[in-house]
C-alpha cells in the first residue's frame, strides 16, 4: 500500500513538476525567444497612425497668377439606416439629383444599401459613400447640401444627424479653365496625374505625406503620457512657368476666331523669347478644361499637337537649306536662275506657277517661295551630305527637350544617293517630318544669333518647405550658324514679309515693326498617296526682326477651304497675335522717319533713367502710391478698389525712361472699361491689356472715341484716335496740312497707295513634287520620266489681296483666296 503510494506521488510530482517546466520553458520561449515579435505585436495594437496628407504644389504663370493649385473640397456620404429611420429617402434621392446631377437610381441604391455580410446580414448600413457625383464636390455644391441638410433637420425635428454628411476633402483645381491646358495637363479623381506639366514633374508637385503616431487605449483614445512620434508633411514644390497669361489669352483667343472662320482639323501656336527660348505661349484647338476633363468626348482633344504633331512642313523648312547656303558662302541673293522646272535625275520638279516668273534673282525666289530655287541651293550647291548637316544641327529628327510628356521626335528618312529625295528635302517636302516645336526652336536659332537652345517651360522650382528657388537656365545645344549669318538671314526673311507685291509672308506684315518669317503649305498623305484637298499651312516668324523679342509658330491642319495657303491661313493669325504682344511687352512702333508715334506723347514725356519695375501686386493702393511717388515713377489707377490686384509691368521687369506703371485695383477681367478718352494709343493697349479685351484702333494720336461692344461673353472696344490738336481744336491736321494733300499722297506711276492689290500683283506661289511625274505612291521620291507639259504641281497658287496695315490688336482677316493655296 505505502509502495503504490508512493509511486502515485511520484507520478503526479512529476506529471506536475513537467507541466511546470513545459509552463517555465513556453514562457521563456515567449518572453525571451519570441518577445520582439510580441512587443511589435503590443505595439500595434496600442499604437495609432495618422496621416497627414502633403499638399500639391502650386504652378502659376511668370508673373505669379495661378494656373494650378489645391482647392478645398468635399465628398457625400449617406447613412441609410438614420434616411430609412426619417422616412426621408424620396427628398434625399430628388434633392441630391437636382444638386449633383446623379442619376436617381444610383442614389436610391446608395441610400437602401444593406450589409452582405457578418452578425448584421440584410440590416441598412450605417455609412455609404455617394461616389457618383458626389466626390470632390466644389464648395458652391457643398453649400447647397448644406442648406439641404438644414431643411431635412427641420422637417424631422432633429438637431444632428439626418443622414446626409460633407467630409472635407482637397482636389486640383484650375482658375484659368482652359487656358493653356495642354501645357499644364490635369490630374484625376485619384489625384494622379495624367498629362502635360502635371504629369513631367508629378514627383515633385505631389510631395510626400506626413504621419503622427502615438500611443492609445482599447476604446482608442490617446494616453497621457504618450510619446508622439511626429513626422511632417514635405509639400510639393511650386512651379513658375515661362508662360505669360496675357500672352497665352492674347493666343487663344486669335486661334478660336481663326478656327471659327477656317473650320480646320486642328490648330497649333506656340511663342518663345528667342534669345532664352523660354515658351510664352502654347495652345491647341480643339482644347478642353481640365477641371472637366471626364466631360471630353474625343480623347485627341488632349493631345499636345505641339510637341507631339509630326508633319511634312513645306516651305517653312526652307529656313534651313537658307541659312546653310548662306553659311557656306553659296548664297548670292543677286545671281540668277529660271524659274518655273527644274530636272532631278529623270523627274522633273516644278515652282506652283509650271511657267516660272522668267529668270529671276535668287532673292525674288525666296520671296516667292520657288522650289527651283531651292533645288538649286540644296541638291546642287549644298549637296546631300551638307544639307544632312544642317538638317541635324538644327535639330530635326530628335527631341528638343521640353519639359512635358511624349515629346515626338520626327523623321529625316531621305537617302543621300536618290537625287529626287534630297533634292525635295530641300524645300521641305518628301521624307522630311516634323514637330511644330522643333520648328519653332529651329527659327528661333536664325533670330538669335545661330544658337540652337533647348525650348522650357519652367522658368523656377520653389522647395516651400525650405524656401529655396531652383531657376531654369537657357541651355545651349549648339552653334548652328553664325551671328554674322544669322543677321544676313534675318534680313532675307524680312524681305519675305515686308515685300507687299510678291512676298509670300506680306500678310504678316505689321505696320511700325520689323517682321521676319516663312510660309509653308503641305498636301497631307491620306492611305499612302497625296490629298490636295487636305493640307498643312503654316508661317513661322520673328518680330521685330532687327531685335527679335518673340519668336512663333502658327500651324493650321486642314482648312475647310484647301485654296488657303500658308501666307493666307496662318499668317494673319501670326499678324493678330504679334501685333497685341509687342505693344504689351513694352516695344514700341518704329516708322520711317525713326521716331515712335505718337510724337506728341514722347515730346511730352519728361524722360528719366531706366528703372525696374517695384513688387507692387499685393498691397494696399495708398502704400504703392506712396512708393512710386517716392521712386519718381509715374502711375495710372485703374478700379476703385482699395488694394493692388495686378499690375503691369510685372514686378521685376526692365521699364524705359517715362514708362507708366498701371495699378489694377480689382479683378481686370471683370471690371468696368474705363473711359480712356485722351490716353494715347499705347495707354490705352496697355490698360486694355490686362482687362483681357479685344481692341480695334483706327487713326493716329490720341484716344477720341471709345465704342464697347460684347460678344458671346467676350468683351472688345473699337478706339478712334486723332492727333493732339484735332481732339482739342475739332479740326483735322490733314485739312492744313499740305504733306497730306491728295495730290502729295497720290501714288506715283508704278506705284501702289500702300495697299497690296491683287490687280497686276505677282501670285505668292510655291510647289512641290509632280504628282504625275511618278507611278509610285509617294511622288517625291519617283525617277521616272514625264512629260513636263503634263504635270501639275503638288500645291495651288493664290493671288490674294493684302488687307490694309492694321493697328494693334485689330480683328483677324483671313484674305479672301482667288485661286489654290498661297504660301
Amino acid at each position: 500500500m505505502n509502495k503504490r503510494i508512493k509511486l502515485r506521488t511520484l507520478f503526479i510530482g512529476g506529471c506536475i513538476t513537467l507541466f511546470f517546466a513545459v509552463l517555465i520553458t513556453k514562457v521563456f520561449w515567449l518572453q525571451v525567444v519570441q518577445s520582439g515579435d510580441w512587443t511589435d505585436k503590443a505595439i500595434k495594437q496600442w499604437t495609432a497612425n495618422s496621416n497627414i496628407s502633403a499638399k500639391r504644389g502650386t504652378i502659376t504663370d511668370r508673373n505669379g497668377n495661378d494656373l494650378a493649385m489645391d482647392a478645398p473640397a468635399y465628398n457625400v456620404a449617406l447613412n441609410p439606416r438614420v434616411i430609412d429611420k426619417y422616412g426621408i429617402k424620396g427628398d434625399v434621392v430628388s434633392q441630391l439629383h437636382a444638386i449633383l446631377g446623379t442619376d436617381e437610381t444610383e442614389i436610391e441604391k446608395q441610400a437602401t444599401s444593406v450589409l452582405t455580410s457578418g452578425d448584421e446580414i440584410g440590416q441598412l448600413r450605417t455609412w455609404r459613400e455617394l461616389n457618383s457625383g458626389g466626390r470632390l464636390i466644389d464648395q458652391e455644391k457643398a453649400d447647397q447640401i448644406n442648406a439641404f441638410v438644414k431643411q431635412l433637420k427641420e422637417k424631422t425635428g432633429q438637431k444632428w444627424d439626418v443622414g446626409v454628411y460633407l467630409s472635407a476633402d482637397s482636389k486640383r483645381y484650375y482658375p484659368k479653365n482652359e487656358l493653356a491646358a495642354h501645357v499644364i495637363g490635369y490630374t484625376n479623381k485619384d489625384g494622379n496625374a495624367v498629362a502635360g506639366i502635371e504629369a513631367y514633374y508629378d514627383e515633385k508637385l505631389k510631395g510626400t505625406d506626413g504621419h503622427i503616431q502615438y500611443l492609445r487605449d482599447k476604446q482608442g483614445d490617446k494616453l497621457p503620457d504618450s510619446k508622439d512620434v511626429y513626422t511632417p508633411a514635405k509639400n510639393g514644390d511650386n512651379l513658375t512657368l515661362t508662360i505669360d497669361e496675357t500672352i497665352q489669352y492674347y493666343i487663344e483667343q486669335a486661334m478660336k476666331d481663326a478656327y471659327e472662320q477656317l473650320k480646320p482639323e486642328s490648330i497649333t501656336v506656340i511663342a518663345a523669347d528667342p534669345n532664352t527660348m523660354e515658351i510664352l505661349g502654347m495652345a491647341n484647338m480643339p482644347t478642353f478644361n481640365p477641371n472637366k476633363f471626364n466631360e471630353v468626348t474625343d480623347p485627341k482633344d488632349f493631345r499636345n499637337l505641339a510637341v507631339k504633331a509630326i508633319y511634312e512642313p513645306g516651305s517653312t523648312f526652307k529656313i534651313v537649306t537658307l541659312s546653310g547656303a548662306v553659311q557656306e558662302n553659296l548664297f548670292n541673293p543677286n545671281a540668277t536662275y529660271q524659274s518655273g522646272s527644274i530636272q532631278v535625275g529623270r523627274t522633273t520638279l516644278h515652282d506652283l506657277n509650271h511657267s516660272g516668273w522668267g529668270t529671276i534673282s535668287y532673292l525674288e525666289g525666296l520671296k516667292r517661295s520657288s522650289n527651283v530655287a531651292f533645288v538649286n541651293l540644296g541638291y546642287k550647291m549644298l549637296g546631300a551630305e551638307r544639307l544632312r548637316k544642317y538638317i541635324d544641327a538644327f535639330g530635326f529628327g530628335e527631341q528638343t527637350g521640353i519639359e512635358t510628356p511624349g515629346e515626338a521626335k520626327g523623321a529625316i528618312n531621305f537617302h543621300p544617293n536618290i537625287p529626287t529625295e534630297v533634292a525635295t528635302a530641300a524645300y521641305g517636302h518628301g521624307l522630311v517630318q516634323v514637330t511644330p516645336i522643333q520648328q519653332l526652336a529651329a527659327i528661333s536659332a536664325v533670330a538669335n544669333g545661330g544658337k540652337l537652345l533647348t525650348p522650357h517651360l519652367v522658368k523656377s522650382i520653389t522647395d516651400p518647405n525650405t524656401g529655396v528657388t531652383e531657376n531654369t537656365q537657357t541651355k545651349v545645344v549648339r552653334q548652328v550658324i553664325d551671328s554674322a549669318t544669322s543677321e544676313k538671314v534675318r534680313g532675307y526673311l524680312e524681305q519675305v514679309v515686308s515685300d507687299q507685291d510678291i512676298g509670300t509672308g506680306r500678310h504678316a506684315y505689321i505696320d511700325g515693326y520689323r517682321v521676319a518669317g516663312k510660309t509653308g503649305t503641305a498636301v497631307k498623305v491620306i492611305n499612302g498617296k497625296y490629298d490636295y484637298t487636305k493640307q498643312v499651312v503654316s508661317f513661322v516668324g520673328f518680330a521685330p526682326a532687327n531685335d527679335p523679342k518673340i519668336a512663333m509658330i502658327v500651324v493650321i491642319d486642314q482648312p475647310s477651304d484647301s485654296k488657303l495657303g500658308g501666307g493666307t491661313a496662318a499668317a494673319p493669325v501670326f499678324k493678330k497675335i504679334v501685333s497685341q504682344v509687342l505693344p504689351y511687352m513694352g516695344i514700341s512702333k518704329v516708322f520711317d522717319d525713326g521716331e515712335t508715334k505718337p510724337k506728341a506723347e514722347v515730346a511730352s514725356k519728361k524722360l528719366m533713367a531706366s528703372y525696374t519695375a517695384p513688387t507692387l501686386t499685393g498691397k494696399m493702393l495708398t502704400d504703392a502710391k506712396k512708393k512710386l511717388l517716392a521712386d519718381g515713377i509715374s502711375y495710372t489707377t485703374v478700379g476703385s478698389g482699395t488694394k493692388v490686384v495686378k499690375q503691369y509691368p510685372a514686378s521685376g521687369v526692365a521699364m524705359t525712361g517715362g514708362q507708366t506703371i498701371y495699378l489694377m485695383t480689382e479683378d481686370p477681367t471683370k471690371m468696368s472699361i474705363p473711359d480712356l478718352k485722351g490716353e494715347s494709343l499705347r495707354d490705352a493697349l496697355q490698360i486694355l491689356s490686362l482687362m483681357k479685351v479685344e481692341v480695334t484702333a483706327t487713326g493716329e494720336g490720341y484716344v477720341s472715341e471709345e465704342v464697347e461692344a460684347s460678344s458671346g461673353g467676350r468683351r472688345s472696344v473699337t478706339l478712334t484716335l486723332k492727333s493732339a490738336r484735332a481732339t482739342v481744336t475739332g479740326v483735322d491736321d490733314t485739312e492744313e496740312d499740305p504733306a497730306t494733300s491728295e495730290e502729295a499722297t497720290a501714288p506715283k506711276d508704278g506705284e501702289t497707295d500702300g495697299k497690296a492689290t491683287s490687280e497686276g500683283s505677282s501670285t505668292d506661289k510655291e510647289t512641290s513634287t509632280d504628282p504625275k511625274a511618278t507611278e509610285s505612291k509617294d511622288p517625291t521620291t519617283s525617277d521616272t520620266q514625264t512629260d513636263s507639259s503634263t504635270t501639275e504641281g503638288k500645291t495651288g497658287s493664290s493671288t490674294s489681296e493684302s488687307s490694309a496695315n492694321q493697328n494693334p490688336a485689330s480683328s483677324l482677316e483671313i484674305p479672301e483666296p482667288t485661286g489654290a493655296p498661297t504660301n
